[in-house]
């Protein structure tokens, strides 16, 4: 078999036969493919696209590439969620315990923050002492133990994901909806759960940018699953502005606490119940009514903090934090930004939010950079509120204050301030997609 006649075969838009995808994705982990070849048939594919056959092949090859996690010695029903990344999204510090309150166990593997978008395991690291690189037995006990465990992506996980990721990073090939979904799903069918719940955004700081666009990635996502014999589900979120009031690392966890609480803002709070609820679907304890139910009890009766604390405690990290989050590390110095002119927050632009965030050192553009637990951005007010010229709306947070005068310029360029009030506040919540079909609200 040669790869210059499967390139040649997928130019010609015609589908690729299993056996071609499983040496294609083998030469790739084996280095026995050059990146040169590699990227040509990721470029054919970008503009040919694969069928929905050629795309559960490619994402069984990927999952299968390297370590496939056993989750079978954890008792019940394990579910995952996934987000496609987004600005302010700390629903995974969230939901967790919410879900592992209710009786179902959470057994989740998340990944760090590049570029504007942050990482659920950057954020957990900001937590003094909490390790996130738990051995595989490790990880199982912790879930058998208290219900929950989250833990960083092994090295070893969808190898292939990583390269083919690498490559189509730096060849323009990344939004191609079947190597989204292929990449995606891949890496969530390795890590083991019996069920994965999907959070697909979309708007200006995600990388779906249309409905359209967020529904046919959901649909080819829950198909990926059900076919690997996952229960499966996708919610498509509103990503067009941050996610709640804080983005960073530190300031996330201060806001997932409060959340916990049932002292969060409403629209992260809206978000984190219809995922939980979600996830105890999925593992059979009722219909959705009756899980959004069990997700506010566990709120309100404080169960769902307590396994917050748990989870820190049994993961090494000072859960003394959970009770006290002034004790978590706090930035030197914050800068307060102030409202340019009176009128109303009409847009708030995500993707700026992030990356001014990310100058203030809360992201990494590689891999490798360190960053900034302490830095990021704090709403005062949100999308809808009113805003008076000269008055405080927001805080940058940083160990250099040298940052804040490029960050604030960015900052400011997000933010729509109108003299009319927006009519009515964004949808939060535009539609589900299961093996049934797709339903927008």
């Amino acid at each position: 078999m040669r790869m210059y006649d499967i390139i040649h075969r997928k130019r010609e838009g015609l589908p690729l036969t299993d056996e071609e995808i499983r040496f294609f994705v083998g030469g790739c982990v084996d280095g026995s493919i050059p990146d040169y070849q590699i990227s040509a048939l990721l470029m054919a594919i970008y503009f040919q696209g694969l069928n929905d056959r050629e795309t559960a092949v490619l994402t069984d090859c990927m999952a299968h590439s390297g370590d496939v996690m056993d989750l079978s010695a954890i008792q019940g029903f394990k579910v995952d969620k996934h987000s496609t990344g987004g600005v302010g999204d700390k629903t995974t510090m969230i939901v967790g315990p919410m879900v592992a309150a209710c009786g179902v166990p959470v057994a989740k593997m998340s990944g760090r923050g590049l570029g504007h978008t942050g990482g659920t395991v950057d954020k957990l690291e900001s937590i003094p002492g909490f390790n996130i690189a738990l051995e595989p037995d490790e990880f199982i006990q912790t879930v058998n133990c208290m219900g929950l465990c989250v833990v960083g992506q092994t090295g070893d996980l969808a190898p292939a994901d990583k390269k083919l990721y690498a490559l189509r990073d730096v060849t323009a090939t990344v939004d191609s909806i079947p190597l989204i979904a292929a990449s995606i799903m891949s890496k969530k069918i390795a890590a083991g759960a019996d069920g994965i719940v999907l959070d697909v955004k979309v708007g200006s700081g995600a990388f779906m940018k249309t409905v359209e666009d967020a529904v046919r990635l959901a649909e080819t996502m829950v198909r990926i699953g059900e076919s690997a014999g996952k229960k499966t589900v996708a919610l498509i979120t509103n990503m067009d502005a941050p996610l709640g009031n804080a983005i960073g690392n530190t300031i996330e966890v201060v806001e997932a606490v409060e959340t916990l609480r049932g002292n969060g803002p409403a629209a992260l709070t809206t978000i984190c119940r219809e995922l939980a609820a979600n996830m105890l679907f999925l593992a059979g304890k009722g219909d959705i009514v009756a899980c959004n139910r069990m997700v506010r009890d566990a709120i309100l009766n404080g169960t769902a903090l307590d396994k917050f604390r748990e989870m820190v405690a049994a993961q090494g990290g000072d859960a003394t934090v959970v009770d006290d989050t002034s004790k978590l590390p706090s930035a030197p110095d914050f800068h307060r930004v102030r409202a340019p002119k009176s009128g109303y927050i009409t847009h708030i632009d995500a993707e700026k939010c992030g990356i001014a965030a990310a100058l203030l050192g809360a992201g990494r553009q590689k891999k490798e950079d360190s960053i900034d637990y302490t830095a990021g951005i704090l709403f005062r007010e949100n999308l809808g509120d009113q805003v008076d010229e000269g008055v405080e709306f927001a805080r940058l947070y940083s160990s250099k204050s040298e940052l804040f005068t490029e960050a604030e310029r960015l900052f400011l360029e997000a933010v729509t301030i109108s003299e009319q009030p927006l009519p009515e506040l964004p949808k939060l919540l535009i539609g589900r997609v299961t093996a049934q079909g797709a339903e927008l609200y």
